[in-house]
């Protein structure tokens, strides 16, 4: 690979970090081209890109790239696998998925919204995330709960209130 090529990759990988708030380092090594295109293709299924680049020039990026990735350095050993995603646990479901049926590909470590996890141990903490728009979503119907609460108690106690207001009418 020339120099130009190199300079190329690294550019495009320090992008990519910084475009997608969350990426996945995975160890895919000894996979056969086959497998190594199911999961492209699985990858793609669920809007993740993934990128095998040599570890020297990952690195390169991530010093590049706006972030601090140094923690990341010493996971970049072997064979690294580069998935992208804007959601923070998709990678994880789709590593979990893949290992169902092997033990490849090995979460090396993953980068999430600038919060590092390191080893494949962390796979089922990286599962049970909830993306951005799950917790929103989730403090939004918690934020509505309590105004729900007071409309349906007044509106259940219509009767009752009226009621209240005409006793106190009729003793005044």
């Amino acid at each position: 690979m020339r120099k130009e090529e190199k300079h190329d990759v690294v550019l495009a990988l320090k992008e990519q970090m910084e475009s997608f708030s969350n990426f996945y380092i995975a160890d895919t090594a000894n996979l056969n081209v086959a497998a190594v295109n199911d999961i492209r293709r699985k990858c793609f299924d669920s809007g993740i890109k993934m990128q095998v680049a040599k570890n020297t020039l990952i690195k390169k990026a991530m010093e590049a790239a706006s972030g601090d990735y140094a923690e990341l350095y010493d996971v970049l050993k072997g064979s690294s696998t580069l998935m992208f995603s804007n959601s923070g646990n998709a990678p994880a479901k789709l590593i979990k998925s893949l290992r169902a049926s092997g033990d490849k590909p090995v979460l090396k470590a993953a980068y999430i919204d600038s919060a590092i996890y390191i080893g494949d141990n962390q796979l089922n903490a990286l599962v049970n995330l909830k993306s951005r728009e799950e917790l929103i979503g989730e403090i939004i119907g918690l934020l509505q709960s309590p105004a729900k609460n007071v409309v349906s108690g007044l509106q259940s106690g219509k009767g009752k209130l009226a009621g209240i207001v005409k006793a106190l009418e009729q003793r005044g």
